[in-house]
């Protein structure tokens, strides 16, 4: 067997997403429009659900949690992009190219399990009414919470730790505009057969088991709002709407992203895919929650009416 180099390297480089200049400045001013309508528009939804008391229900309850579970999401990202369109720099260094790996890992794998208690809150509020109150209760809510955090952080923390056994012989181009484990492993130079197992594994459970409960309680959903009336049914519909929509837009955009990675051989043309729900999706939460629910549509004008008053 050869001996593998075992030099750690300093820094990685990450994909320019283009060389010319004018295009990186509108680029710049895109992703930042990103990023502040990302931060602003989840953090109003936090607020609004805060300082509602109407809104102290386990659906608003997760709702608040996604949305500051999407701030995250985007600031563990975005930034590292904006400064490298600034400094004409896609370098990361090694250790910070694996904490944004972990906080990757955390929030991604947190907002399934957040969709997915989400999909069990409407279940039980639409199959099981008269027990509502007693199922979802605030202690429930918040152990579940917990919970979900507790397992994506230990998930996020095991792959960083098989990283940290990986040797990287030279200096490599991650191409992708943040470090994403699957294409760190895919520019090491030692063996990465047990991580790329545990990454399937680890895939498998944290993506599959809240897939499969979204898909379990819509199916019961379905089942019971189609022995109501009409007016049961739009009421029903109208509750589960917002939600469906982020699951479609989270889960369509993501595989979306993985699947075109294994087909496409263009990094550029993958890493714009892969915008789609690190960007995107954070970006679109809070316009469909907002846009399409009456109870947060008043929460904000109230909100705002308070700002004002206040001021």
């Amino acid at each position: 067997m050869e001996p593998v180099n075992q030099t750690r390297v300093s820094e990685f480089f990450l994909l320019a997403l283009t060389e010319e200049l004018e295009l990186k400045s509108l680029l710049f001013i895109l992703f930042l429009s990103i990023y502040m309508i990302t931060v602003f528009g989840n953090f109003l939804i936090v607020l609004a659900v805060g300082s509602d008391s109407h809104l102290h229900t386990p659906m608003y309850f997760f709702l608040a949690n996604l949305s500051f579970t999407d701030i995250c999401f985007s600031t563990t990202t975005i930034p590292k992009l904006l400064v490298n369109f600034q400094t004409q720099n896609q370098s990361i260094t090694y250790s910070g190219c694996l904490t944004q790996l972990c906080f990757v890992l955390v929030f991604a794998a947190l907002e399934n399990f957040l969709l997915a208690a989400m999909a069990y809150d409407r279940y039980v509020a639409i199959c099981h009414p008269l027990r509502y109150m007693v199922i979802m209760n605030p202690r429930f809510c918040g152990v579940l919470t917990l919970l979900s955090l507790f397992i994506s952080t230990g998930d996020a923390l095991l792959h960083s730790l098989m990283v940290l056994r990986l040797s990287f012989c030279t200096d490599q181009e991650i191409p992708y505009f943040f470090c994403e484990i699957i294409q760190v492993l895919k520019v090491a130079c030692s063996d990465t057969l047990i991580n790329t197992i545990f990454i399937y594994f680890a895939a498998t459970i944290l993506a599959g088991i809240p897939l499969f409960g979204i898909i379990f309680s819509y199916t019961q959903i379905a089942s019971s709002v189609m022995r109501m009336s009409s007016s049961g049914k739009y009421k029903a519909f109208s509750t589960c709407g917002s939600h469906l929509s982020v699951v479609f837009l989270f889960y369509g955009t993501a595989f979306g992203a993985y699947i075109s990675a294994a087909f496409i051989q263009s990094s550029r043309k993958t890493a714009v895919v892969s915008m789609m729900y690190t960007m995107v999706t954070p970006m679109m939460n809070p316009f469909i929650y907002s846009l399409r629910n009456k109870d947060m549509k008043g929460a904000l004008r109230k909100f705002f009416r308070s700002v004002s008053t206040f001021q």
